[in-house]
């Protein structure tokens, strides 16, 4: 009998260590994940906070980096120049260049020489000399003749708007017009300003694009009579944009 309870004891003693020793572990490992969280119940460790603010940084910024690639030695695209705020932006830094006569300035929105040689290389006799003898020497006819429209005062006109039709833009195939390649073109924009209290405006005859961006090609109208710098459609009030055609 005696001995029957020992067993009965022993085996009771066996089963409370295969049960209540796993069980009284496990109530120290929560014990030890709750003192590790904080009063919300989120972990405090480091690395949660890093999650939750931003660190300072020692590191220096990058430097910025400026380029100087001839933007007409890269390879024409037929990309269409957006008619749109990057529009507004060249005729503004055009029309900054004209009311201050800084024809340098002017001169960064103009077609570069490199894109033209290789628009006419095969077409025209000496696409170089073309460049420079006749639309070069056009466009700086024409600025200051752009210029003197403004008044005695040109820092006293204000440009208003910049004005022009998405119905005129055509896109010219290649082997047309003397050109290698295609692009897009755009004609008559008009510049809109005030001075003296009344609105006037003129036109830029013709821009083209390269790359999908628009370059001014021709300031005065192209052709005209005599080569002489000439203001492209003067006309009281806003004006009327283009007309379409040409290339």
């Amino acid at each position: 009998m005696n001995r029957s309870l020992e067993k009965r004891s022993e085996r009771r003693r066996r089963f409370h260590r295969r049960v209540l020793l796993p069980l009284g572990i496990l109530v120290v490992l929560v014990l030890v994940v709750a003192l590790a969280e904080g009063p919300s119940g989120h972990s405090t460790s480091s690395s949660s906070s890093v999650t939750t603010r931003p660190r300072a940084t020692t590191t220096a910024p990058p430097r910025t980096t400026t380029t100087t690639t001839d933007p007409g030695l890269l390879p024409q695209t037929s990309a269409e120049p957006p008619i749109d705020a990057s529009l507004t932006a060249r005729m503004t830094t055009l029309w900054t260049a004209v009311v201050t006569g800084n024809q340098a300035l002017a001169d960064t929105v103009f077609f570069p020489e490199s894109a033209y040689v290789t628009l006419k290389t095969g077409q025209l006799p000496d696409p170089s000399l073309d460049f420079q003898d006749r639309l070069v020497a056009f466009y700086h006819l024409d600025f200051p003749v752009y210029r003197a429209a403004l008044g005695p005062d040109p820092a006293r006109a204000h440009l208003v708007a910049v004005n022009t039709s998405a119905a005129d833009v055509n896109y010219i195939e290649p082997n047309t017009c003397e050109n290698n390649f295609g692009y897009w073109h755009l004609p008559g924009v008009r510049l809109v300003y005030t001075a003296n209290g009344t609105t006037n405006s003129f036109a830029v005859a013709s821009l083209i694009s390269w790359r999908g961006v628009w370059y001014v090609v021709h300031l005065g109208p192209n052709p005209r009579p005599v080569d002489t710098g000439t203001l492209d459609a003067p006309a009281s009030g806003p004006g009327v944009p283009g007309p379409a055609g040409g290339c």
